[in-house]
Order: structure tokens, then C-alpha cells, then sequence
């Protein structure tokens, strides 16, 4: 069984078991969140597509880990003119255990 679910403005496809890392949420590592915006639920050919929601489904999760992610270097260059900016970035994350899939 596998799910569409949207957290953070961004939308991932979760399947239980597996694990996913999205933009940093405020909970204790450890703790179990739930998300409910679960806009696709799946089992092979048996698909239900909410309209925006899938009425009654949501996604149990596990809090595994907090950590910071690779850095992204943001170079900005004008030709000719010697002007070179280089800025790093190292965004948050909270990695999620998918435990189960309610439909």
C-alpha cells in the first residue's frame, strides 16, 4: 500500500516501512505524528484519489532523527565585471519512520 501525502508545501509518495525526510517539524525524536492531508491512497490497481482529500486516511509516523542536509552552494557571477558571490546553505530536516497506512 503506498499514499500521497502533503507536508511542508511539498507533496511525497510514502509507502509503510519506509522511511522519508521532509522539511523540519516540531516534534520530540521518538514521538509519532500523524499526517492527514493524504491526497492519493493505492494498492496496485485499487487507486482512490481525493478531491482535494481522500476523506478518513492518514499516515502514522515515527519521528527517527533530526539533522541538517548537504550543503547547496549559490555562486553568482556578472562577466566582465569581476563581480563573484559565493553563499552555502544547509537546510533542516526531520526524518520520518512510515508505520502505517489508514484508508
Amino acid at each position: 500500500m503506498f499514499a500521497i501525502v502533503e507536508t511542508s508545501g511539498k507533496q511525497f509518495r510514502v509507502e509503510e516501512g519506509r522511511n522519508l525526510k521532509v522539511a523540519k517539524m516540531e516534534a520530540e525524536a521518538g514521538s509519532e505524528i500523524t499526517l492527514d492531508k493524504v491526497l492519493l491512497v493505492g494498492t496496485g490497481a485499487d487507486v482512490r484519489i481525493g478531491q482535494p482529500l481522500v476523506d478518513g486516511a492518514s499516515v502514522q509516523c515515527e519521528v527517527v532523527d533530526h539533522g541538517r542536509d548537504k550543503k547547496i552552494v549559490v555562486f553568482k557571477k556578472k562577466r566582465r565585471k569581476g563581480y563573484r558571490k559565493a553563499q552555502g546553505h544547509r537546510q533542516d530536516f526531520t526524518l520520518l519512520k512510515v508505520k502505517s497506512i489508514q484508508a
